[in-house]
């Protein structure tokens, strides 16, 4: 697929998504949100990579939030930025999304790195949440998924006093994960998703569902049992006992379940 918003390439079992939008922030717009979530998609169905590095353009900005500019002028759907299509992609991804924050990670795009599972910062990033400074607020990834990152009051103090806070501070409060010096960061992020693409992808899936599970309520559940339990139980001699018994119309052999 071309894109015009993103970039997209893939490096051995490394997949780069790149916002490709720096001489405005790397902001997000309908086109970007609905580009990313599209790859997402795409890269769903294929087995080639195993982990993901989602970063920004350029070296200052990560992403400094989204812009409506060209919407419809409605306060129905039509007219709400479609983010949140954007944020259930990386979400939902059975693959290790990690955000590789190359600069000011602010509003919408702090929630974005929030959402995805890793987060490696270079020395110099900024990351601060805005919304109610301009009259904006997320009350869904980027509330409960911060306070699961660094407790409820930290949460509502980033939320309602709107901090700026360095690297090391984010990472003081375990709203990221690891800081590097900005000359590193492309090759520590690279080796640090080499790591995570050497385990096992199908674990990797089940784990990344079981956290999803928690906030996912029923589809997080669902994703749990039908992705990851539903082909080990296809493979069991219970299940072929069951179908063969449908089959040809007998009861099954009890002796056969549990094997």
């Amino acid at each position: 697929m071309s894109y015009s918003e993103i970039l997209y390439k893939e490096e051995g079992p490394i997949g780069w998504l790149t916002l490709n939008r720096p001489h405005d922030g790397n902001m997000f717009t309908e086109t970007m949100c609905h580009e990313i979530r599209d790859c997402i998609n795409a890269i769903r169905r294929e087995t080639r990579t195993r982990v993901i590095i989602l970063t920004g353009a350029g070296d200052k900005f990560f992403c400094i939030g989204g812009r409506k500019d060209g919407m419809e002028d409605t306060a129905l759907y039509a007219g709400v930025l479609p983010t949140l299509e954007m944020y259930e992609s990386i979400d939902r991804l059975q693959k290790p999304v990690i955000a590789m924050v190359n600069g000011f990670a602010v509003g919408g795009g702090n929630v974005l790195q929030v959402v995805c599972d890793m987060t490696i910062a270079k020395q110099s990033a900024t990351f601060r949440q805005v919304g109610p400074m301009v009259g904006s607020f997320d009350a869904g990834y980027g509330t409960w998924y911060l306070e699961d990152l660094v407790g409820k009051k930290k949460a509502k103090e980033i939320w309602m006093r709107n901090p700026k806070m360095t690297a090391d501070e984010a990472l003081s409060l375990g709203l990221i994960n690891k800081v590097v010096p900005d000359d590193e960061l492309e090759s520590a992020t690279r080796a640090f998703a080499l790591e995570v693409a050497e385990r096992g992808a199908y674990a990797l899936a089940a784990i990344k569902g079981a956290f999803n599970a928690r906030h996912g309520g029923v589809n997080g559940l669902s994703r749990v049992t039908h992705d990851m339990l539903l082909p080990l139980y296809l493979k069991t001699g219970e299940a072929k006992e069951l179908a063969q018994s449908f089959g040809e119309r007998r009861k099954p052999d009890a002796d056969k379940f549990g094997h």
